[in-house]
């Protein structure tokens, strides 16, 4: 087919970018933002192609009723609102950015260490309160330590470059053989937790990532660490993470996710705040940002310019 004779649903707003090149490559271009998932699936069947980031997700009710869907696109990184393995099996393209945004979440996952590492956040709370600590605030350097990333793919290895300019060991664990670089040495699971000072975390969401930074997982590490996720939330135990902080196995935690987030990423504050929750909101070696290690303003190009091009691609 041709672009012409593609119909592109989106539902979700994003970069103008996207739809103005999509629409002078030839593609025709819907938009709804408001429409419930059974409103959508209700025309489905007339758009070839889906534009979405996160409103909803996209399981085999819906692609069911999607019969003339050729691709679904997502700006972002991840495809984890989608069921993918029956998506692919009714033949349909998936397609994502991971592109767009590994740059923003390495600098966000360094800028994280290095206000833990010399406690800034902290540090920033008590003069604007009046109290001028030094020696409490006494910070630690980066230099000498290693530093462990899980997940050696586009974010885990954008967040190795930027640790070039230091002095340190970079480390890698990953399920897949041979992703090690000039950046990063692939090892052993067993020789990371003997050697890291730094574990971050970079893994997509998938059934086997689940829960997986558990007290068990923690307490194998040989030294006490500090933590870093700006992957995705549901893949950390919240409960056994404040107890190895409260115990000092983690020594501090930058979390950019957390696993009471909600599927849109865009509201966190709703009910009853879990204990381990109301522990993260007063520690003062924790820092917390909401799901936008990702979410700069270049990115946003990014991520638009990204899935843009894959389409065109797609259908040229």
């Amino acid at each position: 087919m041709k672009p012409q004779d593609i119909k592109i649903l989106h539902i979700d707003s994003n970069h103008p970018l996207l739809w103005n090149q999509l629409q002078e490559a030839g593609f025709q271009n819907i938009e709804d933002f408001v429409s419930s998932k059974e409103e959508v699936e209700a025309k489905i069947e007339n758009y070839n192609g889906i534009v979405i980031r996160s409103r909803f997700k996209i399981d085999k009710q819906f692609l069911d009723k999607a019969t003339n869907l050729q691709f679904i696109a997502r700006v972002g990184a991840g495809l984890e609102s989608i069921d993918c393995d029956y998506a692919i099996s009714k033949g349909v393209n998936l397609i994502a950015a991971p592109e767009g945004n590994r740059n923003a979440v390495g600098e966000h996952a360094l800028g994280m260490l290095l206000s833990l590492f010399n406690k800034l956040n902290k540090a920033d709370k008590e003069v604007r309160s009046g109290h001028w600590n030094r020696e409490s605030n006494r910070g630690h350097e980066l230099d000498g330590k290693t530093v462990g990333i899980i997940g050696y793919g586009n974010m885990g290895k954008s967040f190795a470059k930027k640790l070039r300019g230091f002095d340190v060991e970079v480390l890698c664990y990953d399920i897949l053989d041979n992703v090690g670089d000039e950046n990063a040495k692939q090892v052993a699971l067993e020789e990371f937790r003997q050697k890291v000072d730094v574990v971050s975390l970079h893994t997509p969401w998938t059934p086997e990532t689940d829960k997986m930074i558990n007290a068990e997982f923690i307490n194998a590490f040989s030294k006490p660490f500090w933590f870093i996720n700006t992957a995705r939330g549901n893949s950390v135990v919240t409960a056994d993470l404040t107890e190895a902080l409260q115990s000092g196995k983690v020594l501090g935690a930058g979390l950019d996710v957390l696993e009471y987030e909600k599927l849109s990423f865009e509201t966190l504050f709703e009910g009853d705040k879990p204990q381990a929750f109301e522990y993260l909101l007063q520690a003062d070696n924790v820092i917390l940002s909401p799901h936008i290690a990702g979410w700069t303003f270049e990115s946003k190009i990014k991520l638009a310019q990204t899935i843009v091009d894959k389409i065109v691609n797609m259908y040229s």
